[in-house]
């Protein structure tokens, strides 16, 4: 397959408020490509959750709102998609796990009702296909006695048994892209790296590609391909998990980097990026990250960076980097 199978261009999701129009997300750029998993990363507030429900169509409206932009899925701009196109791709071609399974799962239906249902509302068949195609799914996603599963109700099941039936909820009409948001949140390390293989084992099977929410690079290192680090509703640096890992380029990425902790080396106190995300649209000139940024000079404050090209295929929104590349030519 060709192409990209979600190609996001300049991307801006707002919020109204009193004040004003609040840009969540803005301006962001990136792409997945068939059978690949793309890690998005950043502190809360980033815009990393915001930028999945815009893909999905979910943005609550009023008071959010996609302002301008392209979401390109196999070449179909979503962005101008009606409600009922939505309908059909969502669940169907994309597919998404939510952070809390407890409350994505509906609490007052049985766990075969919820995987039947979501089956035959894409698929045509009987009652009895969809059964047996939601008990193979649960199977295929590790989960055993699954005529007693369909059975249950969500709040008889652990949480990584709810998160399972989630990841078989969203794999069970084979998506072409499954987007994970935070999928290891609430759960235990043990049932963390079991979700995460169970992910890459059906990327690898279904050829499913992935956009893996996240806010820990050792997922990130484990799982994805290539990373995107967004910071205050923007890009700041893309590039391959190799690239990213081995030369970070912007000083934020460099900062969350720098605040995993290595078991290689006994540290006293682990580092930390200074300060707090910035509010969205409160800084109007400028780098976000300058406030925060040990680097910062003039031009950081009085212009805001682009992406632009860098080393090893990456790409970084920075002043600092481009001017000293620019001084060494």
């Amino acid at each position: 397959m060709s192409g990209h199978v979600l190609d996001v261009k300049n991307l801006k999701t707002y919020f109204s408020s009193r004040d004003g129009d609040i840009p969540a997300v803005d301006g962001v750029d990136f792409y997945v490509d068939a059978g690949e998993v793309l890690g998005i990363v950043g502190e809360s507030g980033c815009g990393k959750s915001v930028t999945s429900l815009s893909v999905m169509g979910l943005v609550p409206s009023p008071p959010g709102r996609i302002a301008g932009g392209e979401i390109l899925f196999n070449g179909e701009d979503l962005t101008k998609a009606k409600e009922k196109r939505m309908r059909k791709i969502r669940g169907n071609d994309i597919a998404m796990i939510f952070q809390e399974p407890m409350t994505s799962l509906n609490p007052v239906f049985k766990i075969g009702d919820q995987l039947i249902e979501g089956i035959r509302l894409h698929n045509k068949g009987s009652k009895k296909e969809a059964a047996g195609r939601a008990k193979k799914m649960l199977t295929l996603v590790g989960l055993s006695r699954v005529d007693d599963l369909m059975n249950s109700y969500p709040h008889q099941l652990s949480g990584g048994m709810r998160q399972r039936v989630m990841i078989a909820i969203a794999m069970a009409c084979d998506p072409k892209l499954l987007i994970a948001d935070e999928p290891t949140t609430a759960l235990d390390v043990t049932i963390q790296k079991q979700i995460l293989n169970l992910m890459k084992r059906l990327n690898n099977e279904m050829d499913t590609a992935i956009m893996l929410i996240t806010h820990d690079l050792g997922v990130v290192a484990e799982m994805c391909d290539r990373v995107a680090v967004m910071y205050a509703g923007k890009v700041v640096e893309e590039g391959s998990v190799r690239a990213i890992f081995k030369d970070p380029k912007h000083p934020y990425t460099q900062g969350l980097i720098d605040s995993v902790p290595d078991m290689r080396e006994k540290k006293e106190r682990l580092y930390s990026i200074p300060g707090n995300v910035p509010k969205p649209g409160s800084i109007k000139e400028g780098c976000p990250f300058a406030p925060r940024c040990e680097h910062a000079y003039d031009r950081c404050v009085e212009e805001t960076p682009v992406l632009l090209p860098a080393e090893n295929g990456q790409k970084v929104r920075c002043w600092l980097y481009h001017d000293e590349k620019r001084g060494s030519a």
